[in-house]
């Protein structure tokens, strides 16, 4: 459905839980080095992500390593409180990159300048800094899907489960 790109994340919690959004929407999830935990498979078994082998995610030494291969053609989206557009207000494709910075700092100011025409916040209180990562990206991916099938460039099937276009 979409590529999810995680620069940078720190708390092993808000992954693992994206990770699941990601299972449960048919998304690909790519995590951009340094990380703030260890996702070797002892790690991930004794976390309990079970479901971590099927997720096949895609790890990127840097961001230049995911500029250079997965995001060299991406139509990408960077979500920070930085930005004026409102998620709502954004034009999602099948296919795009959702791009999620650090829990503690967001996107870097250099790839929110490469990126300025696709940037995009969820409107909040003037009170609060920011969403939990994984809320954030939930409610990115939920929202996209919705517009695709209101678009008509997927469907839900009878039982109200997303029928994903065929790679």
């Amino acid at each position: 459905m979409f590529d999810i790109i995680l620069h940078q994340p720190e708390i092993p919690n808000n992954t693992g839980n994206i990770g699941r959004t990601c299972i449960a929407t048919g998304c690909r999830l790519h995590l951009v080095h340094p990380l703030g935990f260890d996702t070797s498979e002892k790690a991930c078994r004794r976390a309990g992500l079970d479901y971590w082998p099927r997720l096949g995610v895609i790890e990127h030494a840097d961001w230049s390593s995911y500029e250079q291969g997965d995001g060299r053609e991406a139509r990408t989206w960077c979500f920070t409180t930085k930005a004026t557009r409102a998620v709502w207000d954004a034009d999602f494709r099948i296919g795009d990159h959702m791009i999620f910075g650090r829990e503690t700092a967001g996107l870097p100011d250099p790839i929110l300048e490469t990126h300025r025409e696709r940037l995009v916040t969820f409107p909040m209180h003037p009170s609060e800094r920011s969403l939990n990562l994984a809320t954030a990206v939930c409610a990115a991916i939920y929202e996209g899907m919705r517009q695709c099938v209101h678009r008509g460039d997927t469907s839900l099937d009878a039982s109200g489960r997303l029928i994903l276009p065929e790679a």
